[in-house]
């Protein structure tokens, strides 16, 4: 696209654990837990952490009154509690950020249901993997065995055929499903699926959540055990990079306690603590006032056109450990609201950088992210999309609808041109121009003007279009070039600047 302005050049989370190995039935769950050893036993379907195994798999809670910070889910009765218990089960999806206990669920059913238990992980299992699951289940129930209860790991990468073979399977009870998922599963989860299972939503772990499991992990015979202390300090600073994923700060815990131990010390201090992250204990509160500011500097310092401010604060949230998907998704919110038609691959830009965070993942997406922030600092803006919508949706809600005109209503149904549907509409491709004169919107809001383009970057070039086209298709008439329709009076002082910068340029 040609520069219409000169100024403006328009050119890990790592999975939860799993397995997809069969399990068979497994003991039940009260008299066995009176008498078990103190080394925890295999759960059915997943293998036994051994004493050199990741600290955060030692420290998963090994009964339901151990889980934290899942409390809205934990009442008497609730699904969650019927399901690690025993009791009547419910088919059960799962949806939370990593690190919130997914799978740490999953083991609880494993070693507390009177149920078989049988795990896939969406990664490696296909249909052949779900079948016969399914179908072994449905023999055991037959011959008078115990229910199945499958977990199934980021259920949303299976796709639509994977997911279509679990539905009869637990509409008529042969398998209990238990799903983990990190996405919105109204998005990534079919709706016969979404609509069979009840839906538990788990929350990131709130501070004092994490910190309690930090501290049970320095102190039980299962984690540490003592051998090393945590400085207060340091202690913020683990709990603050964890960001509500207590794996993460429990992995970081583990790191720095090795540290310590290479250097011969018994206490992780925070420079202990930093050099084994390689992070700087950056002031940043995921949840408290220093977020919201700094996401608000990252979203003025765009609008306001400071790519280096704006890669200040990208680089500032990173390292304190923001996640990479929330700093994407307002980029893209950012691409349409502030950006629009004046550049139309911003928006392109920002989604791929989104898509990026999913396919990359950090550290190398920060690449990516840094492109995307520098496009969308340097891109012309616009507001004319949000001011679009946001007028029409306001005359919507003010009952400015009205009936579809006539000649746009559906008339492939048989009866629909008796009813006169269709009658005298008019096919723009059978017009040279490809454009028509016929009424379109309700007579509400006929004649309304939502989008009014800006000035800048591209969009001076589509108010010229906008401005002819609507005179073809409301009066018929084609005033030839006309003047770009501006916003306000801000963005046609903001052209008539341009035209002097161009003027001095060409003298110059």
């Amino acid at each position: 696209m040609d520069d219409p302005d000169g100024l403006f050049p328009l050119g890990d989370d790592s999975p939860e654990p799993g397995t997809s190995a069969p399990a068979a039935s497994g003991r039940a769950r009260s008299a066995s837990r009176a008498s078990a050893p103190a080394t925890p036993t295999a759960p059915r379907g997943f293998s036994a952490p051994g004493p050199d195994s990741p600290l955060a798999v030692r420290m998963r809670p090994r009964d339901i009154d151990e889980l934290v910070g899942q409390d809205h889910l934990l009442a008497a009765g609730a699904p969650l509690r019927r399901l690690v218990t025993g009791g009547q089960l419910t088919s059960v999806i799962l949806w939370g950020p990593p690190g919130t206990g997914k799978t740490t669920i999953a083991h609880l059913v494993a070693d507390a249901s009177d149920r078989r238990f049988a795990a896939l992980s969406a990664l490696s299992s296909g249909v052949k993997d779900v079948r016969a699951v399914i179908d072994e289940a449905r023999r055991v129930r037959r011959t008078g065995g115990p229910a199945t209860v499958l977990f199934i790991d980021e259920v949303h990468r299976f796709s639509k055929t994977q997911q279509d073979s679990l539905l009869s399977a637990v509409e008529d009870g042969t398998v209990t499903l238990l799903a983990a998922t990190t996405e919105n599963p109204y998005f990534s989860i079919i709706s016969p699926l979404l609509s069979r299972c009840v839906l538990l939503t788990l929350r990131p772990l709130d501070d004092d959540a994490v910190r309690t499991l930090v501290r049970r992990a320095l102190s039980e015979p299962r984690g540490l055990a003592d051998a090393v202390a945590l400085a207060a300090d340091a202690e913020d600073h683990l709990v603050r990079l964890a960001g509500g994923d207590v794996r993460k700060a429990l992995t970081a815990l583990e790191t720095a306690a090795a540290g310590a131990a290479a250097s011969g010390r018994t206490e992780i201090d925070l420079e202990t603590a930093e050099a084994a992250l390689d992070q700087a204990a950056l002031r940043y509160d995921r949840d408290g006032d220093e977020h919201y500011d700094v996401v608000s500097a990252f979203i003025k310092s765009l609008r306001g056109s400071d790519v280096d401010a704006a890669l200040h604060y990208l680089a500032r949230m990173l390292e304190a450990g923001e996640d990479a998907r929330f700093v994407a998704r307002r980029m893209v919110i950012f691409a349409s609201e502030d950006i629009g038609m004046a550049d139309p691959t911003a928006l392109l830009a920002a989604t791929a950088a989104a898509h990026a965070v999913e396919y990359v993942g950090l550290p190398e997406v920060q690449l990516n992210l840094a492109q995307a922030v520098i496009h969308l600092a340097t891109a012309p803006k616009s507001n004319a999309v949000i001011l679009a919508i946001s007028e029409a949706t306001a005359d919507v809600k003010a009952g400015l609808a009205g009936p579809v005109p006539r000649h746009l209503r559906d008339a492939h149904y048989p009866g629909a041109r008796r009813l006169g549907h269709g009658k005298g509409y008019l096919y723009p491709h059978d017009d040279p121009r490809g454009v028509v004169t016929q009424q379109y919107a309700p007579d509400d809001v006929s004649g309304k003007e939502y989008y009014r383009p800006s000035g800048h970057g591209a969009e001076r070039a589509i108010a010229e279009r906008v401005a002819r086209l609507r005179a073809v298709v409301r009066s018929g008439s084609d005033p030839g070039t006309v003047q770009p329709a501006v916003a306000s009076e801000a963005s046609a002082e903001a052209s008539r600047l341009d035209s002097e910068r161009s003027e001095r340029a060409d003298s110059e």
